[in-house]
């Protein structure tokens, strides 16, 4: 944490709790109580009884998600447990709605058997428009996420997958434009074979790469392995590498999801040319960047933190991939879907910077290049460009409930509730 915010204020701002419920129509006379209840209550339920999808019209169905966790795989703390993971599950409620106005219930669930996790979770779903999984350790993350996509008829993203594949993807796509790299030829290695590690590497498939070394604790998933899970077996690979030193040799991009001070100068320096390094370990990165440029002023970089360029937050992601895919009322969220967002993302990296935003961090300087690859949080068009993109790829995709999708008019409206100006015509 910043050595400027105390225990004692981290304490006095989570009492209470970090969300409620907020009631959006009025229950001040008789009249309006029998419209909220019963006996009026009963004539929205037997219209949703008839129609299913009246929900989203005449309930918070179309704008609520639900953020659902066991707290086996909590930030870096490790398994916790349900109830220790609450704080952190509120504080995404706080993001969904703060920077996209989703309303979302945290729910922790103490429950551990995948299974049995599954069935809660399609138990509940009817009462949302889609469902976060948060903070659930590899590799029974994959299974859950899976089996809910497959058994449930809304969008449901793990963010710790997704979230970090999304926002990386976009910075990778920047960098690329940057290095004039071509993906389909260049060695990317991935530290860390955890929930992130094994989206973005599926991720950075997608978008053409075709030689990615992915490491675990033990070291190179290589094809002679005998101890890997089905989804790491995916990037098994027939190399002679063993270790990071060796696997670094050559590679124009390393992404790190795993621990603080793995990488040496001397593996960057091993690199590519013009290599580009994520080093996303928190609070402390696999090298601190003044390392890594001290050996190559080539390198592009970013980290998971604010206080250096190019920080990989997921809260760029989830809040407006759910916004816009609530507001089609989409059945799922779709690996089209997911590049959407990240192509998004790259392409508003490019344009000009407001001045609020460049207020927001200390008034310094933003435009693209090697140190603004991504664009920041609280920059207001990122509604604006990313929501309409997921929304777009929805109905293109076939997964929108929502017919009759104007992408201008919703991007008006999308900027019109931020108070914008829309950032491009349509």
């Amino acid at each position: 944490m910043p050595d400027t915010i105390t225990k004692e204020e981290i304490f006095k701002y989570h009492e209470g709790g970090k969300t409620g419920v907020v009631v959006t129509k009025p229950c001040d006379t008789a009249r309006e109580l029998s419209m909220a209840y019963t006996p009026g209550v009963a004539e929205p339920c037997r219209a949703i009884e008839s129609d299913p999808n009246l929900a989203y019209r005449y309930t918070n169905k179309a704008n609520l998600v639900a953020v659902i966790s066991n707290g086996t795989a909590v930030l870096g703390l490790g398994d916790i447990g349900a109830l220790a993971s609450k704080p952190v599950m509120e504080g995404k409620a706080v993001l969904f709605k703060k920077f996209a106005d989703v309303d979302a219930f945290d729910i922790e669930v103490d429950e551990k058997d995948p299974d049995r996790l599954v069935d809660i979770c399609k138990a509940i779903a009817p009462t949302f428009g889609g469902i976060n999984l948060e903070d659930i350790k590899a590799p029974e993350c994959f299974y859950i996420e899976e089996r809910l996509k497959k058994e449930t008829d809304i969008p449901v993203m793990h963010d710790d997958q997704h979230g970090t594949a999304i926002i990386t993807t976009a910075g990778l796509i920047n960098a690329l434009e940057l290095t004039g790299k071509d993906i389909a030829k260049m060695k990317i290695v991935i530290v860390g074979a955890g929930a992130a590690g094994i989206a973005c590497g599926r991720m950075y498939r997608l978008l053409g790469a075709r030689h990615i070394v992915m490491l675990d604790s033990k070291g190179v998933i290589h094809t002679g392995r005998d101890d890997l899970n089905p989804y790491k077996a995916e990037f098994a690979v027939d190399t002679d590498e063993r270790t990071l030193e060796e696997a670094m040799k050559g590679a124009d991009m390393l992404l790190g999801l795993s621990r603080a001070g793995l990488v040496s100068e001397e593996m960057v320096a091993s690199m590519a040319p013009n290599p580009i390094i994520f080093a996303l370990a928190n609070p402390v990165p696999e090298i601190l960047p003044e390392k890594a440029k001290a050996v190559r002023s080539d390198l592009m970089m970013g980290t998971g933190r604010s206080d250096y360029p190019n920080q990989v937050n997921n809260v760029l992601g989830f809040p407006f991939i759910f916004r816009g895919a609530l507001d089609v009322r989409a059945t799922a969220i779709t690996e089209g879907m997911k590049m959407a967002a990240a192509k998004a993302l790259a392409a508003l990296a490019k344009e000009p910077v407001p001045q609020y935003v460049k207020d927001a961090y200390g008034g310094i300087d933003l435009q693209f290049g090697p140190d603004y690859l991504i664009p920041k949080p609280f920059d207001k068009r990122v509604l604006l460009w990313e929501a309409s993109a997921v929304a777009q790829a929805a109905v293109d995709e076939g997964v929108a409930r929502v017919k009759a999708f104007d992408y201008c008019r919703y991007r008006g409206h999308l900027a019109a509730e931020m108070g914008l100006v829309a950032a491009e015509p349509c």
